[in-house]
């Protein structure tokens, strides 16, 4: 799977604040997670026009989750950038079709699909927030070929 730096900036920015208890800037984000800021501004932005966050003006101003951080999955945020989750050349698996020796592949991205809704999908920003991942994203990490 690969992440854009989009994404991974989306991630970091919206983990900075699950774990806030007051709205954050564009700066005070970007001074936390060094994200360069116009680039934050815009992230921050189709966040917000995907439903994830709310902004608000004035010096007591800012971003905060537009929901609690628990019902905010590392999937949302991903879907609110990049849409789904995994797609070949544009297409979602189940519209694919394979000829031949090549027709299980459809399967494989099938059943890659569903291992990263598992994950991405079971953690929210309060887990990342909290620095406490559900036990079976623990128990992967725990294993060391997950490392290499």
């Amino acid at each position: 799977m690969r992440l854009s730096a989009r994404v991974d900036y989306a991630l970091r920015a919206t983990a900075e604040l699950a774990a806030a208890d007051a709205p954050r800037t564009v700066d005070q984000l970007s001074a936390a997670q060094r994200i360069p800021p116009k680039y934050l501004e815009s992230i921050l932005g189709e966040l917000r026009r995907g439903g994830l966050l709310r902004s608000q003006r004035g010096p007591d101003g800012g971003y905060r989750l537009a929901r609690p951080a628990s019902d905010i999955s590392i999937a949302d945020v991903i879907r609110a950038l990049d849409g789904e989750l995994a797609n070949v050349r544009g297409s979602r698996p189940e519209h694919l079709q394979y000829e031949g020796a090549a027709a299980p592949l459809q399967e494989v991205w099938i059943a890659l699909r569903a291992s990263e809704r598992a994950i991405l999908e079971g953690v929210s920003l309060a887990h990342v927030a909290a620095g406490q991942l559900p036990a079976p994203v623990v128990d992967l990490v725990a294993n060391p070929a997950a490392w290499s």
